[in-house]
Order: structure tokens, then sequence, then C-alpha cells
């Protein structure tokens, strides 16, 4: 993946209030890292470990379309009142789509036109006592 402007010495896009010289050139940001970049993220967006999320990042147009693959986190289904105060799945799938579009947008600095997310599972998330 390939994005060609005006770099300014020390990684900025040309046209930004440096005060740096600008150096004509190109940015190179392999695939990979953009990987690497959504499953952190996601993991971080979704609250699972980065081991359980699994990306896919496609160049479109100008922008990027991705596929997340991900556990949802939910309560023990022992705890009565905290399934009773979760959001529906479908629901919280939605708000997470939209939450790591605009997350995802900012740390590419380019639109994440879609985010199809697929729900592999469910975790209980560990509780951590307080001291």
């Amino acid at each position: 993946m390939r994005v060609d402007q005006n770099v300014i010495a020390g990684g900025r896009p040309a046209g930004q209030a440096t005060g740096g010289e600008s150096v004509p050139g190109r940015v190179e940001v392999k695939e990979r890292v953009y990987r690497t970049v959504a499953e952190q993220a996601s993991a971080s967006v979704i609250g699972v470990s980065r081991s359980d999320v699994k990306a896919d990042v496609v160049a479109r147009g100008a922008g990027f379309a991705l596929r997340i693959s991900s556990p949802l986190p939910v309560p023990d289904l022992d705890d009565t009142a905290a399934i009773a105060q979760t959001t529906p799945v479908l629901d919280r799938a939605r708000e997470l789509q939209e939450h790591l579009q605009r997350e995802l947008t900012g740390l590419f600095g380019h639109e994440v036109t879609r985010v199809a997310l697929t729900i592999t599972g469910a975790i209980i998330p560990e509780r951590r006592r307080v001291r």
C-alpha cells in the first residue's frame, strides 16, 4: 500500500504548520502494519486480548475496508444483574463497528469505509479484585 504525498522531514504531511522543509517523495506502509494496528485497536475497543482478534485490511479507492473477527465479552451467566444491564449483542456489534470505524480512520489517516465484524464466540472477562 502506498500513499503519495510531499512529506516534511520528521514524517508529517506537507501543508501542516511545522516550519519544516517539504521533501517530495512517498510513504509506503506495508499491509501487515495496517493489520497489526487494526488488531490492536480492535482488541482494545472490544475488550479482548490481541491474540483473540484477527483482521483483514483491504485498500478500497482512497480508503480501507476491514474484516474483523473476535469473540465478544459477555457477563457470567450466573450474574443475572449484569445480564439485565447488558446491551443486546446486535446493538453492541453495531456500536463496536461505528467506534472502530472512527478510531481506525484516525489511526490510519485515511477513511475506513467499511467494517465487517464477525463475532466468533463469547468470553467471560476475568473479574479483578479491588484491594
